[in-house]
């Protein structure tokens, strides 16, 4: 968990909600300052602009998201006996964080897609992810099937479209039951299926 002072942590959750409320190019200082309950010069003694406070937004709670991978028992017996059941037991934390958060959804997706992005995405650190990094290195190694994904490809099939999908919750277009959460599930790791073979399966397959 990511902890900032009191009056920083309600300015952001602030600008999150305000983003739900009023979109990314709409939302004003003002807009932020009402929701925390504080005057906007509050506001700027933290941040400079507004530019600035969104991206602070994003970078908290990418950094919440990238937190989860820290704390999962990831337990490489169940991914060598069954591969799908080991991707799900780390997929589901993952987009229940989502589910459970609908501001901080809302506000993730319509950064991502903003104008803001790409400038930002080329500049940030992303060491934080460095746990899902390396479960994916495993992966990747016990699974050599997997080693022709080009990483961005694998990381925006299996984490922004569980955002996309969570979002899709949140907004109540799709209900928020075990039945949705299977199905995001199996539409994401079918694309994974053919790559989750062990050289032991390919050399059976050549004989």
């Amino acid at each position: 968990m990511i902890h900032l002072d009191d009056t920083k942590n309600r300015i952001i959750s602030a600008a999150m909600k305000a983003v739900r409320q009023y979109g990314l190019e709409g939302v004003r200082i003002q807009n932020v300052s009402d929701l925390a309950g504080i005057s906007p010069g509050v506001i700027y003694r933290y941040f400079e602009s507004k530019d600035q406070l969104l991206t602070a937004c994003f970078t908290y709670v990418d950094r919440q998201a990238a937190a989860i991978f820290e704390h999962l028992n990831f337990n490489p017996l169940v991914m060598f006996a069954d591969p799908v059941k080991a991707i799900k037991s780390l997929w589901q934390p993952y987009f229940r964080f989502w589910v459970t958060h609908p501001d901080e959804t809302i506000f993730y997706h319509r950064f991502r897609d903003s104008a803001f992005f790409p400038e930002y995405d080329r500049k940030r650190v992303v060491n934080y992810f460095d746990a899902f990094v390396e479960i994916v290195r495993v992966f990747r190694k016990e699974f050599p099937g997997l080693i022709c994904i080009n990483q961005d490809l694998l990381w925006l099939h299996v984490l922004t479209s569980t955002v996309l999908y969570a979002k899709y919750v949140v907004e109540g277009v799709i209900p928020d039951n075990q039945e949705t959460e299977d199905t995001i599930f199996r539409l994401l790791s079918m694309g994974l299926s053919g790559y989750l073979q062990t050289d032991n399966h390919e050399e059976e397959k050549q004989s």
